[in-house]
């Protein structure tokens, strides 16, 4: 039997932890510490730590992994695998897995290391993207890879339905990887660092929609910060965030509310916006959005 121990955090993690729980004992389950919400400051638990305990595994929540380094040690591991854990893990603690830690990245490693590679590749307007299992090294996203698997980007995709998938094809792939590492049968190999590029972390600013912007990078921005930070413009003092769109193609001022729907001329092209939220309330379908907040043909939404 291995001593296997999962590092996660967000839900993207949970299907896998829970696939490879039906087959391997998991010694114990490392996730980031509960943080503070924004309304009351109440502490919530990360998914992969409400289903650990649905699962009834031991969990820990270090604020520093090296806090643990005793523990780890004491497990003679295995293996150790991670998904979106949400911390560097220092070579000292590395060192104490016989197989390594397995990482699923969701990308096609080189391209998109770092925190959000699924919302910069949607940014990117990327055709392609996936995920790639690869042995966790010093630097980030950086370690050698045995397997990717790619899957085509289709124009309604945003971040969290393409996450879906991607999360669902990693259920797919992991027992037979870790299976491949555990009997020493996965072949590694080097990344072209070269064609290294990175996915920083989104900011919140990232969501404010320039109008003259192409209507595609701007459908790009909204699929690709849905759900949140989301895609913004700001009307009368009020913020907007834009939910769902699609490309129209007629054209007008740049910024120019062009009919009664609120299609919204951009650089090139126009917007028909589909689904939209108001500060403070919640998402609405367009048409019902106007029936109480009309915006008159002919408005000027600036960008500044």
């Amino acid at each position: 039997m291995s001593n296997i121990v999962f590092m996660g955090t967000p839900q993207f993690a949970v299907p896998i932890l829970k696939k490879i729980n039906q087959k391997y004992k998991i010694n114990c389950v490392f996730t980031q510490p509960p943080s503070k919400s924004n309304r009351g400051q109440k502490f919530t638990k990360s998914p992969i730590h409400k289903c650990a305990e649905e699962l009834n595994l031991e969990i820990k929540a270090p604020k520093k992994i090296d806090e643990e380094f005793e523990y780890l040690k004491e497990l003679n591991l295995d293996l150790v695998i991670v998904v979106a854990y949400g911390q560097l893990i220092p070579k000292k603690i590395l060192d104490l897995s016989k197989k390594g830690f397995l990482n699923i990245h969701a990308s096609l490693l080189p391209k998109w290391r770092g925190a959000a590679p699924i919302q910069r590749s949607i940014l990117n307007n990327e055709k392609k993207t996936g995920i790639s299992f690869m042995k966790i090294d010093e630097k980030l996203d950086s370690g050698p890879v045995c397997n990717k698997y790619s899957i085509d980007i289709l124009d309604q995709d945003n971040a969290e339905n393409l996450s879906e998938k991607l999360s669902y094809l990693s259920t797919e792939k992991i027992l037979e990887n870790m299976q491949n590492v555990l009997e020493g049968e996965a072949i590694f190999k080097e990344q072209d660092h070269a064609k290294a590029t990175y996915a920083n972390k989104i900011q919140k600013i990232e969501g404010k929609i320039d109008w003259n912007n192409s209507a595609s990078k701007i459908i790009a921005q909204i699929n690709g910060l849905y759900p949140k930070p989301g895609a913004w413009f700001e009307l009368n003092n009020k913020r907007y965030k834009i939910l769902k769109a699609k490309i129209n193609n007629q054209s007008a001022t740049i910024g120019e509310v062009i009919d009664e729907q609120m299609t919204i001329a951009c650089g090139r092209n126009s917007i028909n916006i589909i689904e939209m939220q108001k500060e403070g309330k919640n998402p609405q379908l367009i048409k019902e959005f106007l029936l109480g907040n009309k915006v008159r043909k002919g408005t000027i939404i600036k960008s500044e």
